[in-house]
């Protein structure tokens, strides 16, 4: 029913498209990530884009993947289609070599629940990044 896979964000559709779809999800209260240093990921419902997620090299922890972003339509949640993306990224974060991927959360209870399906568990980093009430996310993937 849903499709998985990973588009180029030097792309000037695919971008757009990703564009939108953070739009939807997101509702301006995050700033737009730039697609084009990073892996990125749509799920496809026939040939409509109706999530995304994202990818990049951490620059907080010691050879880990930041999961940047993950949207889902609201229309489409609960398919399962957010756990499928993290799948996706943990396998490109492991052929990029690294050893873990990190994200957090703030103030968002089903992303945290998303983070605890997908084996991810709370960890202190040496150097918090984010606002002080942030749960921060780890899992290994080598």
């Amino acid at each position: 029913m849903y499709r998985i896979r990973e588009v180029d964000g030097q792309d000037d559709d695919v971008v757009d498209t990703l564009t939108e779809l953070h739009r939807l999800t997101f509702f301006n209260t995050a700033s737009v990530p730039a697609f084009d240093y990073s892996h990125w990921w749509l799920a496809l419902h026939g040939t409509e884009p109706v999530a995304f997620a994202g990818v990049i090299a951490s620059t907080h922890a010691c050879n880990a993947g930041y999961f940047c972003r993950v949207g889902v339509l609201r229309k489409h949640g609960g398919n399962r289609i957010r756990l499928r993306l993290m799948r996706a990224l943990e396998a490109r974060a492991r052929l990029n070599g690294r050893y873990s991927v990190v994200s957090d959360t703030t103030d968002n209870l089903p992303s945290a629940n998303n983070f605890i399906c997908a084996g991810y568990g709370l960890y202190r980093p040496q150097r918090p990044w984010a606002w002080p009430h942030t749960l921060y996310w780890r899992k290994s993937i080598n």
